[in-house]
């Protein structure tokens, strides 16, 4: 099992950048799979960006192709999510999530991964 902690979250004016980090727990980070995800009030969770084990292979929402990186560091056994541009219509709390798995996939639904971390606040201004 693996528990995560999102950190890096904030209150940003519109057009500028924040980069999330999330850190895991335990000794075998490479072999999970990790995405994000984001819940605005109101709304259901909503796919953001994932990555394989290694790093190597990544996928994004349509939506946010150009303005969002993922990237990961396996020896610090922590995921990042780099948001450049902001918008007000990015507010919302941004999670990340797990799965252990050998296969080379992007996973890029919610019930994809069984573990997830607490999520940070992400509040952009216009």
């Amino acid at each position: 099992q693996v528990q995560l902690v999102e950190s890096g979250g904030g209150l940003v004016q519109a057009g500028g950048s924040l980069r999330l980090s999330c850190a895991a727990s335990g000794r075998t980070f490479s072999t999970y799979a990790m995405g994000w995800f984001r819940q605005a009030p109101g709304k259901e969770r909503e796919f953001v960006a994932a990555i394989t084990g290694t790093g190597l292979n990544t996928r994004y929402a349509d939506a946010l192709k150009g303005r969002f990186t993922v990237s990961r560091d396996n020896a610090k056994n922590t995921v990042y999510l780099q948001m450049n541009s902001l918008k007000p219509e990015d507010t919302a709390v941004y999670m990340c999530a797990a799965r252990n798995t050998a296969l080379v996939h992007v996973f890029t639904g919610t019930t994809d991964y069984p573990y997830w971390g607490q999520g940070t606040q992400v509040t952009v201004s216009s």
